[in-house]
């Protein structure tokens, strides 16, 4: 993990996204407003891509960002069965699973540049 000051405030936040997605994935479908209309392969990916860039934000090394990405991914596969298995409204789909893993690759490759010390500048910027 980065050296961060509140390490904790930044895995909260970060566990509360994984957990909204979950609720999100398994609510019945006609109780969740598209974000965009007939689009849900990108909200997919958008959604993950928001993960594991988040995930990226927090570990620097090679290996975490490996175990981010196939822990996402396989979180992913996981809510997939979830939805086929215990929602009467919810299909597992196969094309949701993979733009789950493209949003993932995205995520994580965008925050390694420029962008992956933010949340250490932030903290430095609050106190």
């Amino acid at each position: 993990m980065r050296a961060f000051r509140w390490p904790a405030l930044w895995l909260s936040i970060w566990f509360a996204m994984i957990a909204a997605v979950a609720v999100g994935s398994l609510m019945p479908a006609q109780d969740l407003p598209p974000l965009f209309p007939q689009a849900d392969k990108l909200e997919h990916l958008l959604g993950y891509g928001i993960l594991s860039g988040w995930g990226a934000l927090l570990y620097a090394r090679t290996s975490s960002l490996v175990r981010v990405a196939i822990g996402l991914i396989a979180y992913g596969i996981a809510i997939e069965i979830a939805q086929a298995l215990f929602t009467t409204s919810r299909q597992a789909e196969v094309l949701d699973a993979v733009a789950d893993a493209i949003g993932v690759a995205i995520g994580i490759l965008v925050v390694r540049g420029r962008l992956a010390e933010f949340l250490v500048r932030l903290e430095a910027r609050l106190g």
